[in-house]
């Protein structure tokens, strides 16, 4: 097929463009793998892998992509057959493939869905691997809806905001959940019963009163013995969680936070002045960008054996105790589109 530059003109980025201004480009165009052009050739391939470590080294966001692009990247040529590309791509899981002709110019790109579908979970590894969901709050930010319906059973299209968190965990093979509740439970139990759904198997504990973000956890204490996830009940983060899980292992943490980046525009100039009033710097409407906690934890084992038996206790207090004795706390960050709060009003309306 021939290759039409303005279909994917979006795809396109440039080699002396900014880590932030790259980062946005690909929540607008939703693809996590954009083409790197550097004097209006084709230079290299950018992904959100190449930027999440960049991150977690505490590059600054201004810098160049170019600095961070990796030395080599798998491209394919005019003069090779289509069935090697294919191949070449599905041995290397490859999201979009550049097609390079004799003098190295872009020919063409063939993308994963064009070929494979969108489907690419049967070819993926497995995690299995527990997964807490805490399911226990009376969804307040959500009320009157949550006077009637517990905040895990809000419809989000066809399926309830907790089912779409549990499939994100199904595709990378954790079928193992355990979910935390305490309003409404008997409502949550009796919907899930009545699905009788064999894909996956769900076992509860049930706080007697409310125990914090964390505190339900020590009744888990005897049944997990891995890594595990735990989970808020009313957020989506669309980010392969087995990078999350590499991530977490190579670095040997004991608890790992998904972190959003949460960008912030102030609309007024921003004036710094010395202790006798004097300007130092006038900044004209600027942007901050922060790491926000998303709401996703990979946690050891043995974390479990420093949650308080039936006390309040907040995941924040595990993170303390862990700083305290110098353990390994990691934080992996997301982009700002990849992760969406449910449990506000406003965010919920746009997603319904």
């Amino acid at each position: 097929m021939e290759f039409n530059y303005n279909k994917h003109k979006d795809l396109f980025v440039k080699k002396d463009d900014s880590i932030l201004f790259v980062l946005k480009k690909m929540d607008q165009t939703s693809r996590k793998l954009l083409l790197v052009f550097e004097d209006n050739r084709f230079s290299s391939l950018i992904s959100i892998g190449d930027i999440q470590r960049a991150i977690i080294k505490n590059i600054s966001l201004e810098t160049q992509i170019g600095r961070i692009l990796r030395k080599n990247v798998r491209v394919a040529y005019l003069t090779e057959q289509f069935d090697v590309i294919k191949q070449r791509m599905l041995d290397y899981r490859t999201e979009c493939m550049p097609i390079l002709d004799k003098n190295n110019n872009l020919a063409n790109v063939y993308f994963w869905e064009d070929i494979f579908g969108k489907d690419r979970s049967r070819i993926e590894s497995k995690l299995n691997l527990p997964v807490v969901i805490m399911a226990g709050g009376k969804g307040s930010r959500l009320k009157p809806i949550t006077n009637i319906i517990p905040k895990p059973l809000i419809p989000l299209g066809e399926k309830t905001i907790v089912e779409i968190i549990m499939n994100k965990f199904i595709e990378v093979g954790c079928n193992n959940f355990f979910m935390s509740v305490n309003y409404r439970a008997d409502f949550i139990k009796h919907y899930f019963k009545t699905l009788n759904d064999d894909t996956y198997k769900i076992r509860y504990f049930q706080e007697k009163k409310p125990l914090g973000t964390a505190g339900s956890l020590f009744l888990l204490k005897d049944k997990i013995s891995t890594t595990f996830f735990v989970t808020n009940c009313d957020i989506i983060i669309e980010q392969d969680y087995r990078e999350i899980y590499d991530y977490h292992k190579d670095v040997k943490n004991e608890l790992t936070i998904v972190t959003a980046l949460k960008h912030y525009k102030i609309p007024y100039g921003i004036i710094e002045t010395s202790e006798n009033g004097q300007l130092i710097s006038l900044s004209e409407k600027p942007e901050y960008t922060f790491k926000i906690n998303s709401g996703l934890y990979i946690l050891e084992p043995h974390l479990l054996n420093e949650i308080p038996e039936n006390k309040f206790f907040h995941i924040t207090q595990i993170i303390e105790k862990i700083k305290k004795r110098n353990g390994k706390i990691g934080a992996f960050p997301i982009s700002e589109k990849s992760w969406i709060d449910i449990g506000e009003w406003k965010v919920y309306l746009e997603n319904i």
